[in-house]
């Protein structure tokens, strides 16, 4: 029988995966079915091709430990809820996010490849979306007819009626920034078009009309500045270049400006004595949220119920109660998951914090980095998913997830 412990002896295989494996970045682009079906089909080989050789050692990994307990407290959660099979469809399935993490984990080692091809899907996916947006922007239209939505003040690109540009890109530029540093073969050519690259990305970032994309935006930009060792002088040029353009697009576009500085200010509640928890409607879900988390503080109500909940006239509060979900990961939480999952979101939080501490104490009193450049990025993007002060999708969604998995695989890489 042959050994596949060691797919090194096996590169065509290292091959199709890691191929696979990187086809995720350009198909998050077509919406979530293809993309799913990708990864779901991924992680149904990967956990047959372990157990069918006996590469045990592979789930030795702390963090996976730690998911799987999340995994099961999300099943718990489900099985005690008023809707048992419709919340349970997105939890029993979540697995799923932490083997495809595995199995790129497992990936980098075996197959250094791997960053080659991440790297250059993010390249060029990213590329497409800042022509095709940028064009979208000036002419109200995309390269395939697709209209500029939201009285012209959301650019979505490729992702049409879904208003997730934004969202998609500043999730993922910090992963696209770690490749970068972690490539051991470099052209001279990266090193003039990367920057150019950050700054365009950035700005399709604002045009894309999502206020919280940009705040995570400047939020990563300004964890990268204070964290990163190497390019210091650089990622801070690159950020005052990209706000430059900001700044002449929001004063030759009234529409970018009653996006950006006026309706923040209306929603806010600043003209009248009526405050709000980001905007009137978000503040009715948070407190819709929060009343059924009072009523079920343990466990919750379970994952994807507050679709369902939020009707009841017990819960509903404010002028928009009910939505998919809360718009808020820690609220979401509270409300589907109860305490015990929210246990879990904020420890990811505090731990980020330690590692934060400790990487700065390191530097501070033996002059060393505790964690790479590497590190550092990855932790950049891992840090706008954890960040409990601002809105947010559905934490089970489809799309988050996948990128939240490819987060965590790359993470897992030692080096």
């Amino acid at each position: 029988m042959k050994n596949y412990s060691n797919l090194n002896s096996h590169p065509s295989i290292l091959l199709i995966l890691s191929i696979s494996c990187a086809l995720i970045v350009p198909l998050l682009v077509t919406g979530p079915f293809l993309p799913d079906l990708l990864l779901s089909s991924l992680s149904i080989y990967f956990l047959y091709f372990s157990i069918r050789y006996k590469i045990f050692s592979i789930y030795q990994n702390f963090y996976l430990k730690i998911f799987i307990i999340f995994w099961l407290v999300c099943i718990l959660s489900s099985l005690m809820s008023d809707a048992i099979f419709f919340s349970l469809k997105s939890s029993f399935f979540y697995i799923r996010i932490g083997i495809f993490a595995l199995l790129i984990s497992y990936l980098i080692d075996q197959h250094k490849k791997i960053i080659d091809y991440f790297y250059f899907a993010f390249l060029i996916t990213f590329s497409s979306l800042i022509i095709d947006g940028t064009f979208q922007y000036f002419n109200g239209y995309n390269l395939i007819g697709q209209e500029i939505l939201a009285n012209g003040a959301r650019v979505s690109s490729f992702f049409g009626d879904e208003l997730i540009l934004g969202s998609y890109m500043v999730r993922l530029l910090p992963l696209c920034i770690a490749l970068f540093f972690v490539r051991e073969k470099k052209h001279k050519w990266e090193f003039y078009f990367f920057p150019l690259f950050l700054i365009l990305s950035s700005v399709l970032i604002f045009i894309s009309g999502g206020r919280t994309s940009f705040f995570f935006l400047i939020l990563s930009s300004m964890f990268l500045i204070f964290f990163l060792s190497r390019y210091k002088l650089i990622r801070i040029s690159i950020l005052i270049v990209s706000l430059f353009f900001v700044s002449l697009l929001i004063i030759k576009s009234p529409k970018l400006q009653e996006r950006f500085i006026y309706s923040p200010i209306k929603d806010m509640g600043f003209n009248n004595s009526q405050k709000y928890i980001f905007t009137p409607s978000h503040d009715s879900l948070i407190k819709t949220a929060w009343n059924m988390f009072l009523d079920k503080p343990i466990i919750g109500h379970g994952p994807k119920l507050f679709r369902k909940k939020c009707m009841e006239q017990k819960y509903a509060t404010g002028i928009f109660p009910c939505a998919t979900h809360p718009h808020n990961f820690y609220i979401q939480f509270l409300a589907e998951i109860g305490i015990v999952g929210f246990c879990f979101l904020a420890g990811v939080f505090i731990y980020l914090c330690y590692l934060m501490l400790r990487h700065l104490l390191a530097y501070l009193t033996h002059k060393k980095q505790y964690l790479s450049d590497y590190h550092i990025c990855l932790l950049a993007g891992i840090l706008i998913t954890v960040w409990p002060i601002s809105t947010n999708g559905n934490f089970f969604n489809n799309h988050l997830m996948m990128i939240y998995g490819l987060q965590i695989g790359f993470f897992y890489k030692k080096k």
